[in-house]
């Protein structure tokens, strides 16, 4: 096949425009065209008036001495090129006599990817994670969401799925992948019942309610292949015996015996970041963001965004990404941005308040929201102590319990009166989408100063690019702290702790993700890491 790329469209274009502008870029005839696939389709929406479709096809033609023929005659063109193998390639099998079995702690995106790549192998994996099944681990959720009760093991941050799957499911990332890993975690999540789309779409996203759907067929396959997925079991004790892991201890007492373990926790998982620093394992402070969530209606960021082919049903909901440098050396940017979403309260602990976004499918909530944080980092802002990182996102966790009412409510403010450093009485037009609540406050006491200034200079300054980004009925809800892990588990190439031979850590817990895919990406090459040790692959 041949493939085409930068292929510009208007966005109201017809089939027969695409095949025509294949047709002439290629010099041929449309008989000389078998068929075609849409590899990618994104969008330049930066001229409101002019939305251009960008497409990358892949193309099959009727006579392959042509396609050769075609391949040098573009070989100076870098928009035409021979269609690369994307299909993934396993790096071993498991013996017949395998008796060992690895151990996966986690069981969200990154452990999910590692367990089931690991099983495809025949390594029959067993993988603990401490909170529910999807659907029961929905079902507490919710009942935190509606009724003040946190299941401190069963939340937003943990159980099957991992904090992905209350989110808005996006599945982009900017991570370099040339093995096309990428692929692989899409064709599972395609098979697994997600939208054929996000194959070819450039920001493709799934929502809540279809990834417990997914997550439920991906467990059953692992388990088809031979491996076990136990929940609402935690680790609490790693083995290490001559700076090699051994084994882990259960919350049951029940020992597993493995010299290959995944750790796949999440950027949450505090209890065990602690553990496995007082055993000696290195781990370093690492830079993470603190701000809030703010709120506009979806519709003001549509039309600001793209102008009068607001609503398109190809463009769907808007969304957007910005950043500021501040004048006090700060920088400020939006992060996991949920169109047509809602804010959730994403608490793990009692006693603390944590806000995340999440979007269904079809992103048709009235609001859209993203994060507004300010970079911080351990040098300047929390030093002297690996895990000092998680002392201050607990410290800010618990300022905001306080400020919105020690009931999980948010504290909350309307942009203008944040801005104008005014105390807040009532709401504006955006009606705010956290539950179990809000409580009119004064947000400067959520953050430290400099957090607070920074983000009050951001707002304004991301309004010339947004319209309306800075209107007074806009709302800010606090505090957005677990943008991502406060802690490095450092590995080294064989993906294993560079002081702790047999412990692979993966996935945002350990600092080598952001996000669904990045953190599937990173699951499957641990798996293969793992695959290669046990099998003494170089």
């Amino acid at each position: 096949m041949i493939r085409l790329t930068e292929i510009k469209l208007p966005l109201n274009h017809t089939p027969e425009d695409l095949t025509t502008a294949i047709t002439t870029k290629l010099k041929i005839s449309a008989e000389q065209m078998a068929s075609f696939v849409m590899f990618k389709r994104g969008y330049d929406a930066r001229n409101k008036r002019n939305i251009q479709l960008i497409y990358t096809l892949d193309i099959t033609l009727t006579d392959s001495e042509l396609a050769n023929d075609l391949l040098v005659q573009f070989e100076s063109d870098n928009h035409v090129k021979a269609t690369p193998d994307t299909s993934y390639k396993y790096v071993g099998e498991a013996p017949e006599n395998l008796i060992e079995r690895p151990v996966v702690i986690g069981f969200g995106p990154c452990g999910l990817l590692a367990g089931l790549t690991l099983a495809q192998m025949g390594f029959k994996p067993i993988i603990i994670e401490r909170g529910n099944e999807v659907r029961q681990r929905t079902k507490d959720t919710f009942g935190f969401w509606r009724q003040r009760k946190l299941n401190t093991e069963s939340n937003v941050q943990f159980g099957e799925g991992g904090a992905g799957t209350f989110s808005d499911g996006k599945l982009y990332s900017q991570v370099k992948d040339p093995n096309h890993y990428g692929r692989k975690v899409m064709t599972e999540f395609v098979k697994a019942g997600a939208p054929e789309e996000i194959l070819f779409v450039s920001k493709p996203h799934i929502g809540t309610y279809k990834l417990v759907t997914m997550v439920e067929k991906m467990r059953a396959e692992i388990i088809a292949l031979g491996g076990e997925v136990r929940f609402a079991t935690r680790v609490d004790d790693l083995h290490i015996t001559d700076a090699k892991v051994t084994g882990v201890t259960l919350n049951s007492g029940e020992i597993l015996k493995t010299n290959h373990v995944i750790l796949a926790v999440g950027h949450s998982a505090r209890d065990t970041f602690e553990m496995i620093h007082d055993k000696g394992v290195y781990v370093e402070a690492k830079p993470f963001s603190i701000g809030f969530r703010i709120e506009h209606k979806q519709s003001a960021i549509d039309k600001a965004r793209f102008g009068d082919n607001a609503g398109n049903e190809i463009l769907g909901a808007a969304d957007y990404k910005l950043v500021h440098h501040c004048k006090n050396g700060r920088s400020v940017y939006s992060f996991c941005m949920c169109p047509g979403g809602t804010v959730v309260a994403a608490a793990s602990e009692e006693g603390r308040v944590v806000t995340n976004g999440m979007s269904q499918y079809s992103r048709n909530e009235r609001n859209a929201n993203s994060a507004i944080v300010v970079g911080i980092d351990p040098e300047r802002d929390y030093p002297n102590h690996p895990l000092a990182g998680i002392d201050l996102q607990r410290q800010l966790e618990t300022l905001a319990f306080e400020l919105g009412g020690k009931d999980y409510s948010a504290p909350a403010q309307t942009i203008g009166n944040f801005l104008k450093g005014k105390p807040d009485s009532e709401l504006g037009d955006v009606k705010p989408s956290y539950t179990p609540g809000i409580t009119l406050t004064d947000l400067s006491k959520a953050l430290p100063d400099f957090a607070v200034d920074a983000i009050r200079e951001a707002i304004p300054a991301f309004n010339k690019k947004i319209k309306g980004f800075s209107s007074d009925d806009g709302l800010l809800t606090g505090v957005e702290t677990r943008t991502s892990s406060p802690i490095s588990i450092k590995r080294n190439k064989e993906f294993q702790s560079i002081n702790t031979k047999g412990l692979f850590p993966a996935g945002e817990g350990a600092g080598y993700a952001g996000g669904i895919l990045s953190a599937g990406i990173d699951g499957i090459k641990v798996a293969e890491a793992v695959a290669k040790s046990m099998l003494n692959i170089e």
